[in-house]
């Protein structure tokens, strides 16, 4: 039988993302503590981002936009491995990820130390529906432009990863 999200177990990390100890989603996210994440922006050959936007039943940011995929790291699994699972269980999309950055821990990544991957591919995703309601292309171009407009239709995480990743990619405006 699956476990209910808030069974979930995390690993706990300090603030330099070493183990040091576990609990439950619901703890994890009741008091604040330190634990993983993933984020992977899935891009296809027209250099147009992959956007989700978020169940309304989720637990957090309920219908907003985000990465293409994002999912916390479970006790005892490492970056990599939870960024293939998550792919495949958000958009049924398999394929090469590519590492891109690390965000540290902080209130606008909801206290998640975040791996960044990305990952290339024309095939259409097949979003989840409890995860996501709805998801599209997006060029970057309008992403930026639509950010600057409504700020409050997309995740603090993904604001801060998206700044990023225009920092560190082609797409530099």
């Amino acid at each position: 039988m699956p476990q209910k999200p808030d069974e979930e177990i995390f690993d706990l990390v300090d603030e330099n993302d070493q183990v040091i100890g576990k609990a439950t989603r619901r703890e994890v996210h009741e008091k604040s503590w330190f634990h993983r994440s993933v984020h992977i922006f899935v891009l296809n050959s027209k250099n147009e981002l992959f956007l989700q936007k978020r169940s309304e039943s989720k637990d957090e940011n309920p219908g907003l936009w985000d990465s293409s995929v994002s999912g916390h790291v479970d006790a005892g699994e490492d970056y990599i491995t939870c960024a293939h699972r998550e792919m495949l269980e958000e958009l049924g999309i398999s394929g090469e990820l590519e590492f891109l950055f690390k965000v540290s821990a902080g209130p606008e990544t909801h206290m998640e130390h975040v791996s960044v991957f990305t990952s290339r591919t024309d095939k259409t995703p097949v979003c989840h529906p409890e995860e996501i309601s709805e998801g599209r292309f997006w060029s970057i171009a309008e992403i930026m432009e639509t950010k600057t407009r409504r700020p409050d239709i997309f995740t603090s995480s993904f604001k801060v990863i998206f700044r990023e990743f225009l920092k560190k990619s082609e797409f530099t405006p």
